[in-house]
């Protein structure tokens, strides 16, 4: 009788599973089901940390749902973080000639290097207001994995 025992998920462990992303009502945010399942390293950024932190203690096989609220998720959504952009900052990071409507995904220089992105909510003569929260913030969502392998 062997006393082999299964690997569980550590907070570096190099994993191949399959994951989904999914709203509430079962539609589909990202998966890798239909496909390869992904193959990561935890602690390196290639999974958001709330879903790293769900995986962790897992063993080797295992086929898990989780239903994530919004503060377990991508967070509430703030208020603060809708905001007028004028027209001259929206020159400043266009390519020339380039117009936005209602709905767009607009990717912003940061000061200091980095980038943002916002959704146009409201565009008139002289800006536009954007949204910079995740386009996931404020929803709960579904998290289901199944952990083929760990390294």
């Amino acid at each position: 009788m062997s006393n082999v025992s299964v690997p569980v998920v550590t907070e570096a462990a190099y994993l191949t599973l399959h994951y989904r992303l999914a709203s509430m009502d079962g539609v589909d945010i990202v998966s890798t089901f239909q496909d390869n399942p992904a193959t990561l390293q935890l602690g390196t950024g290639q999974l958001a940390p709330f879903l790293e932190a769900s995986l962790i203690g897992l063993a080797e096989g295992t086929h898990k749902v989780f239903d994530l609220q919004p503060e377990q998720a991508f967070g509430p959504r703030n208020p603060e973080l809708i905001q007028r952009v004028s027209r001259t900052t929206l020159k400043e990071n266009s390519q020339a000639g380039e117009e936005y409507a209602v709905g767009d995904l607009v990717d912003f220089a940061a000061p200091g290097g980095g980038r943002f992105a916002g959704v146009v909510r409201e565009i008139d003569a002289d800006g536009a207001w954007f949204d910079f929260n995740h386009p996931l913030a404020g929803q709960p969502l579904k998290f289901e994995v199944k952990i083929i392998g760990i390294l």
